[in-house]
């Protein structure tokens, strides 16, 4: 018997391959509505340009006093990521309870109301809410934790809340039979069984939030973003250079710290 041979790649008949093509013509017919000066962007004074603005990020500021400052700057985004991450696992948490079906009797008739909350925090990126929260918590820092809270709590209620609903249900099935309550029930069988995933997720979008974190201070949240944007808009390229090495290192490190976790919780 000879071996099936594999399908090709097109038939008239493939849905699949004509819903691929369609959008393939739509990528391509979009590039006729953009402005693209390719002639101008590849010019020998753009691309000289281009060429002095590399040379002056290949040198980075090393004075005492502004590595001080870069330290400092990169410490509260540090302390924005970890607080704003920390809220947000509270808070989602709190919102997956309601918005996941534990078991297939659980009426959940808070299901859909959760579920909608959590749609809309995470539906806002984290520069609009620090932009509105700018507004009431002022300049600084709070209006960066506050807003990587809101958005991550949206994320994270979701993830938990999927977490809880997909989990194996016979630990818990074992003691609603023996008449246990259903807060003791949560205690002891399901948040156990999803606690090494939870903390799988926080970690995750701790790592995501620390970028975030980096990028807030352009509208003024502080940290290390608030130092980019200011040198960046006095063209001052040796202060920008060792930003952008600041916020690099601080990323390797939350990711090497969050992977290492991870890793110590899998053993």
């Amino acid at each position: 018997m000879s071996p099936a041979r594999p399908p090709p790649l097109w038939h008239w008949r493939c849905k699949a391959c004509w819903l691929n093509l369609g959008l393939l013509a739509l990528v391509l017919a979009s590039f006729t509505s953009l402005d693209l000066q390719w002639a101008k962007f590849l010019s020998v004074d753009t691309l000289a340009s281009m060429g002095r603005f590399i040379r002056e990020l290949m040198v980075p500021q090393t004075a005492p006093a502004f590595l001080h400052k870069v330290l400092w700057a990169s410490l509260e985004t540090l302390a924005m990521s970890a607080v704003g991450t920390a809220l947000a696992a509270v808070a989602g948490l709190a919102l997956a309870l309601p918005a996941a079906r534990s078991h297939p009797g659980d009426t959940a008739r808070w299901r859909g109301p959760a579920r909608l909350l959590l749609n809309a925090l995470r539906s806002i990126p984290e520069l609009v809410w620090a932009a509105l929260l700018l507004i009431s918590a002022g300049l600084g820092p709070l209006a960066g934790t506050l807003a990587l809270a809101l958005h991550t709590t949206g994320v994270l209620g979701r993830l938990f809340a999927e977490s809880f609903e997909n989990q194996p249900s016979g630990p818990a099935a074992a003691l609603r039979l023996r008449g246990i309550s259903k807060g003791r029930v949560f205690w002891y069988a399901d948040f156990p069984q999803a606690l090494p995933q939870l903390l799988s997720y926080t970690l995750y979008r701790w790592e995501n939030n620390i970028r975030a974190a980096a990028v807030l201070g352009v509208v003024g949240a502080g940290g290390l973003g608030q130092l980019l944007a200011f040198h960046m808009g006095l063209f001052q390229m040796m202060e920008t250079s060792s930003v952008l090495i600041a916020m690099m290192g601080l990323v390797a490190l939350v990711d090497g710290l969050s992977y290492f976790s991870r890793w110590t919780m899998q053993r």
